[in-house]
């Protein structure tokens, strides 16, 4: 057999290099004040000591890095039916995998892993936040042998239905070409989307920016700012105008650059019953979508990605591990720039059909009232009592309030008008957001448990939130009709006591 992985095996030998790599980064992360110190003094160093302290350093950093890979070994416990793993550098440790607790097997490549030739093996396990075992150097024919055996081993231990067991075992391994987001696509979702985010981050730093010159210029003992009598209204417009400009041909830059970097070359390949998802320009990912795992599919656009064609796809799997929605969300699959007939067909093969919206359930008023409290009263409350209380200086701000008043203002209108819950008896999908314009949907079978809040300024309205939990996330939807939601609640509780389908 080319691969056998019964027997205990080491890394590709090559591989000291990427763990003298990743022991030498965690080194100058431990070690970055002394690093500084050391640059800013290096004229006042003994040069001989300064080469000492740096020829121990990688002397150390070496060691540290073979008795990574000297004492890493692993192979498969057909017995036990267990991924075996053994590490460590002085204390040694044996992590054992149940095969039936493997949720995921990701193989990825970082540049240093390019250069020299090999992968980077990932294992996901329930009950894990991490990755439960991360083999940092195999080659790429060991790699896709072994992630195929684990995931094999997993659906034979899961018992998983027998069409799909009878799949595995007739089907051949070939892969079928199923989607390719091409270079234009990118570029169209480059200058489309993130761009709030980053605006908003690049905003604050030219603020802070300038709030360190006047620091700097009151430190360096000026009376009055030197630039002042240079400066009018008219002047003052013109320089505000031209960073707003800046920002955004920046944020439009970077966005471009980092969504081609991260996304180049995004291949999705059939095999079998699953998704290969495969890209990076600098490191490549490989990673693998399940249908009966997938708990939440997002379809995320704005206006210009309406206009031109293109859609943001974002899916959530069970994760075996109990986690905030928010980490949920940020370990997400994305799929960029997918047109609309690439969309219905990844959401044909994950949901078997295209979800229809079906009956629709709007919120209440009170949402609206709800957000420009929390949004504009109580932020502008804050602003102008430390303002007059504390900060007087801070009043030179209060030009902008207008601008931002107008802007949550809209942001909330829109928000409101887009938010909606719709309801069929296969799909529940939740509409929302402003700008960017997401539909969430869920399979009722998937859902886990119901949250029905209603608080007791909300019972005279008869308003309340539902949550729906299942092991991708969370949706939730608030401040509707509480006696429709109640109804809805009761119907989908039915509905997942009665399906003979699990959530995975």
């Amino acid at each position: 057999m080319k691969n056998n992985f019964s027997q205990p095996q080491r890394q590709s030998l090559i591989g000291v290099v990427v763990m003298f790599a990743d022991t030498l980064q965690s080194a100058i992360r431990a070690l970055w004040f002394i690093l500084i110190v050391w640059i800013l003094k290096i004229d006042e160093l003994n040069k001989i000591y300064f080469i000492i302290g740096a020829v121990a350093v990688l002397i150390g950093v070496s060691l540290i890095a073979y008795l990574k890979y000297r004492n890493f070994t692993f192979f498969l416990d057909e017995e036990n039916e267990e991924f075996v793993v053994h590490k460590g550098i002085w204390n040694k440790s044996r992590i054992a995998i149940p095969f039936d607790k493997i949720q995921q097997v990701n193989i990825n490549q970082s540049i240093i892993q390019k250069i020299i030739g090999v992968h980077a093996l990932e294992v996901d396990t329930a009950g894990s936040s991490g990755k439960e075992v991360a083999i940092r150097a195999i080659s790429h024919d060991a790699a896709l042998a072994l992630k195929e055996r684990l995931l094999e081993a997993g659906y034979k231990k899961k018992a998983v239905t027998k069409e799909f067991a009878d799949g595995l075992e007739t089907e051949d391994n070939h892969n079928h070409s199923f989607i390719q987001i091409s270079l234009l696509s990118l570029f169209k979702t480059g200058i489309t989307s993130n761009y709030t985010r980053s605006f908003a981050l690049l905003l604050a730093f030219v603020i802070t920016s300038f709030q360190y010159i006047e620091d700097f210029v009151k430190v360096a003992g000026y009376d009055e700012d030197p630039l002042d009598q240079y400066i009018n209204t008219e002047v003052l417009l013109r320089f505000i105008s031209f960073i707003i400009v800046g920002i955004m041909v920046l944020t439009l830059i970077i966005n471009l650059v980092r969504t081609i970097v991260k996304y180049y070359n995004f291949k999705i390949t059939r095999q079998q019953d699953s998704l290969l998802l495969s890209y990076g320009l600098i490191n490549t990912k490989n990673t693998i979508i399940r249908p009966e795992k997938v708990q939440i599919v997002t379809i995320g656009r704005n206006y210009f990605q309406k206009r031109l064609d293109i859609n943001d796809i974002k899916i959530r799997q069970a994760s075996g591990v109990e986690a905030n929605d928010k980490d949920q969300k940020k370990t997400a699959i994305e799929i960029p720039g997918c047109n609309n007939a690439e969309k219905d067909l990844l959401m044909r093969f994950l949901l078997e059909k295209i979800p229809e919206r079906g009956i629709a359930l709007k919120p209440s008023i009170r949402k609206i009232i709800m957000e420009a409290i929390g949004l504009l009263i109580i932020p502008l409350g804050i602003f102008f009592s430390l303002a007059y209380y504390a900060f007087p200086s801070i009043m030179e701000y209060a030009i902008f309030v207008p601008v931002y008043v107008l802007f949550v203002a809209i942001m909330i209108y829109f928000a409101f008008s887009h938010s909606r819950l719709f309801v069929t008896d296969d799909f529940i999908v939740k509409q929302s957001g402003a700008w960017d314009i997401d539909n969430d949907f869920i399979a009722p079978h998937k859902i886990q448990t119901i949250s029905l809040t209603q608080y007791f300024w909300h019972k005279s309205s008869d308003i309340g939130i539902v949550t729906l939990h299942t092991a991708g996330g969370t949706i939730s939807f608030g401040l509707a009709d509480y006696t429709r939601l109640k109804q809805l609640v009761n119907y989908w509780l039915y509905q997942v006591e009665a399906s003979p389908r699990n959530w995975m």
